[in-house]
């Protein structure tokens, strides 16, 4: 542990270099310091070289009320530990380093850099989030639930690779494009295993954003898909498996570990998703439609599957305070002396996931794994300021399959956090 903590204080060290350095070659003024809701900020007299230093904290409680053969550990957990590095090196490059150590495991989970050329065309570098799945896209400090819908199964998370984006029209329209390494649905890569890359690409119309129309401004509508391919082995299939709501395995593919026994990914691999997020007001809308499609082999056995999901996510403001697909920042916030308590938030969620039904019984178990989960969800989420926040949530779900007698059973699960972001 102790070894960490040095290697991180090196590499901040390391950022700081530019700044100490730039001042020391004759900078006019001294570099200015400061520490504000925003996190801390070293920065030279003009802006050109600056670091903030920011940090996330999400421990949550966890419990299956429905769970009456014990067979699920309800537990206390940190669900995200962060420390993250952002700043500008000579205007125009500028990075984000980000670590994890949340879950009781050390893992970098985005690491890029820049080139901020102009708003219709910059350059992203590293490892970051793939630009497809709304949901995904936002920061875990913003979302209106706990855990993310069921649909995130099915989304890339982040991968290591090149991006364009940039926004057009005066903002009417951003755009997203990148080649990267490829990631199997729900997962995070470091590296590659084959010579095939994925390519990425999200376009999003906000055709209100100027308009007079003040209902209308907060409406936005896009477009998202990745195509690549997958070529696993029966030691690496390059498969999925995908959760619950409370975060138990729900389906897997059969793999023994033999070339009969087990299901490898054998070809293309498409994903699209329209989404669209809307607010006013008090009030929020989101929803995203995902489908992944991938060709398998077992054996003989040959097959394209695909899979679906949705979801449709709404939010309303109890306290006079206004929806933000971002974090809310509550006008009054938590202050007992001043009779100020923050601000409120009621949330609910429809999702679903729906397995292919030609996974069954070739692929996969019908006795282990579900073929269709159906969940709704609410949720209250209270603001005490801009960097703290408590969030209680209740998921119910229901399969189809998924047990030896039929269904498996339910899923009731209660969720707590408490979250710092600073």
């Amino acid at each position: 542990m102790l070894k960490k903590h040095v290697l991180w204080f090196s590499l901040m060290m390391y950022l700081l270099n530019p700044l100490v350095s730039y001042s020391q070659a004759g900078a006019q003024e001294k570099p200015e310091i400061d520490a504000s809701a925003k996190g801390f900020k070293l920065s030279s007299a003009d802006d050109n070289f600056q670091l903030r230093i920011r940090a996330h904290l999400q421990f949550d409680g966890r419990m299956y009320s429905s769970d009456e053969s014990d067979a699920y550990t309800n537990s206390f957990l940190i669900r995200r530990n962060r420390l993250i590095f952002q700043g500008t090196l000579y205007k125009y490059f500028s990075f984000k380093i980000m670590p994890d150590f949340g879950g009781g495991k050390t893992e970098l989970l985005d690491a890029y850099f820049d080139m901020n050329i102009s708003p219709l065309v910059n350059f992203r570098f590293g490892k970051t989030k793939v630009p497809f799945g709304i949901e995904l896209l936002q920061s875990p400090l913003d979302f209106m639930f706990i855990e993310r819908a069921l649909p995130n199964n099915l989304v890339p998370n982040r991968d290591i690779g090149i991006m364009l984006y940039g926004e057009c029209l005066k903002g009417i329209a951003d755009y997203q494009v990148s080649l990267s390494n490829g990631v199997i649905d729900g997962a995070r890569g470091d590296g590659d295993e084959g010579d095939s890359k994925d390519l990425s690409a999200r376009v999003v119309l906000n055709p209100f954003r100027k308009s007079d129309l003040e209902e209308l401004k907060g409406l936005s509508a896009g477009f998202a898909l990745t195509t690549g391919r997958r070529e696993g082995n029966k030691t690496n299939p390059c498969l999925p498996s995908y959760k619950s709501p409370g975060q138990l395995t729900l389906f897997r593919y059969l793999s023994d570990g033999t070339d009969d026994g087990t299901a490898i990914a054998s070809g293309d691999h498409l994903r699209y998703s329209p989404q669209m997020y809307y607010h006013y007001g008090r009030f929020g809308l989101l929803g995203e439609y995902v489908t992944s499609s991938q060709e398998i082999t077992m054996g003989d056995n040959s097959d394209k599957l695909e899979h679906k999901a949705f979801q449709m996510a709404a939010t309303f403001m109890l306290t006079d305070d206004d929806a933000s697909y971002k974090t809310v920042e509550p006008k009054k916030i938590f202050d007992p002396d001043a009779g100020t308590w923050g601000a409120f938030e009621l949330v609910g969620r429809f999702n679903e996931l729906d397995i292919d039904d030609h996974t069954f019984p070739i692929y996969a178990n019908p006795n282990s794994s579900i073929s269709k989960a159906t969940a709704w969800a609410v949720g209250l989420n209270w603001y005490l300021n801009r960097l703290v926040r408590i969030m209680v949530n209740y998921e119910h779900t229901t399969y189809v399959g998924g047990a030896v007698d039929g269904d498996r059973d339910d899923e009731d699960v209660i969720l707590a956090r408490f979250q710092l972001a600073y």
